[in-house]
């Protein structure tokens, strides 16, 4: 699988914020927002600007998944 945005998602459940509000706000692309629902890459740069707005560490936001082989 790679990676997970799972830690995220329960961020923002647990912050009361939605998807929309964190790409508005942050301003990342809708197809940003969809390739982490899918588990994509995206830049180190995004990474950086949504843990600056939540004050969190990387690991609170993606999650390693290993693959299985």
């Amino acid at each position: 699988m790679g990676f997970t945005y799972d830690p995220l998602w329960k961020l923002l459940i647990d912050r009361k914020m939605t998807k929309e509000q964190m790409r508005t706000e942050l301003k990342i692309s809708p197809a940003t927002i969809a390739k982490m629902g899918k588990g994509g890459n995206v830049s180190m740069d995004v990474l950086e600007r949504i843990c600056s707005r939540f004050n969190c560490k990387i690991e609170d936001v993606v999650q390693y998944i290993p693959t299985k082989e």
